[in-house]
């Protein structure tokens, strides 16, 4: 306060106002907000004032905030929607809107917030899986859609393998199951089985609210004892190789669309021919893919180590997801339906579900009773 009354004590005697506001260390608008409420209100206007705004638009009136609190205490199931309209036919346009409401509810405590639940399976680290043969890896996407110039959706499904960059189909379909499935049959029946085919966690490739992110198809791959290897969440440079290949087919086939969609998938075919048998792969020494994948030998489907769950109790899950056990009915998922799952008793009220290795995760289940036990007991409480 004292530097205050100093510098307009000193500013009244006519100093320079600006060599006054860099000696005190101030900017001149404060200055001149000193300066003019002094010549207005004398020494009082030093005083320091309220910073609390004058009107608050969006406040409440007190009796609307307690009739909100009250119409809660009275129904406390009830959502800020509701109350509204019990709260217009008493108040009409002086009613307070469904967000003000919430607002009031939630300055009160009065709602309960919902814990946002993380997906069973969500992938961390990025995936560690090398290719050091063709058919080692195989690995799949679908590449940004586009439209020809009937307007027409375009959104190819690519597969390749990782190790010779040979492009098995770039095929314009749904991303339904029904649809992508009988193109896999179709390549397993030509080129084998793969070792691990790694995917994004799109669909129908993964489920990542299921166990172990297992949809239908993914289950299927499983079931074949092929290793699914899932990318992390938006990190396409997981599977960088594939990613490249989509950017040279948008350079040379989405940049200029073909009329309709049935010469947009043969502009693909050729597109796919020339990139494995004519185009050279510098990753490739110089050489196509077609020259290093056709070196191989056709792959076999390779064993499905079922070692971990020797002994263990199988059960079949049902096309609803479902399995019997004991007399009770489990849900474990949908995409496990029509294939088998071991148990794994943990203690007297969990099992661990695997699948060909995976697990699945706990399942809560009814602990086995010994009947002898149950009737002596029952024995001897009667005859006491």
């Amino acid at each position: 306060m004292s530097l205050k009354i100093d510098f307009v004590e000193r500013a009244q005697k006519g100093e320079n106002l600006s060599k006054l506001c860099r000696e005190f260390g101030i900017s001149r608008t404060t200055g001149h907000k000193w300066v003019r409420r002094f010549r207005e209100q004398g020494y009082a206007g030093l005083e320091e004032e309220s910073r609390r705004p004058k009107s608050a638009p969006l406040a409440t009136a007190e009796d609307l905030v307690m009739a909100v609190l009250e119409a809660r205490g009275k129904h406390p199931g009830w959502g800020p929607k509701k109350l509204e309209v019990v709260l217009r036919r008493r108040f009409k346009d002086q009613s307070p809107s469904e967000r003000t409401i919430a607002r009031i509810l939630k300055r009160a405590e009065l709602v309960r917030q919902r814990r946002k639940r993380r997906p069973p399976s969500v992938v961390e680290r990025a995936p560690q899986v090398h290719a050091e043969r063709p058919n080692d890896v195989w690995t799949v996407d679908f590449k940004g859609w586009w439209r020809a110039r009937d307007k027409s959706r375009c959104e190819p499904l690519t597969i390749r393998d990782a190790f010779s960059r040979f492009v098995f189909a770039v095929v314009l379909c749904s991303t339904k199951t029904a649809d992508v499935r009988p193109i896999f049959e179709q390549l397993f029946r030509k080129h084998g089985i793969p070792r691990a085919i790694q995917c994004d966690n799109g669909s129908p490739f993964v489920s990542a609210r299921a166990p172990a992110g297992l949809s239908k198809l993914s289950a299927w791959w499983v079931s074949l004892g092929i290793q699914l290897v899932r990318s992390r969440p938006a990190c396409p440079q997981d599977n960088g190789g594939h990613e490249r290949m989509h950017r040279d087919m948008r350079q040379d086939v989405q940049l200029t669309p073909a009329d309709t969609r049935p010469r947009q998938q043969r502009d693909l075919d050729k597109w796919r021919q020339e990139f494995n048998h004519v185009r050279p792969h510098q990753a490739l020494n110089g050489k196509t893919p077609a020259e290093i994948y056709e070196a191989t030998e056709k792959a076999t489907a390779p064993l499905v180590n079922d070692d971990a769950q020797a002994g263990l109790c199988r059960v079949r899950v049902h096309s609803c997801g479902t399995f019997n056990l004991r007399g009770e009915r489990h849900f474990l998922s949908e995409a496990l339906a029509g294939h088998e799952v071991a148990l794994e008793p943990v203690n007297a009220f969990q099992m661990r579900a695997w699948f060909h290795g995976l697990d699945l995760g706990l399942i809560e289940v009814e602990p086995v009773v010994d009947d002898s036990v149950y009737l002596s007991t029952k024995l001897k409480t009667e005859a006491a």
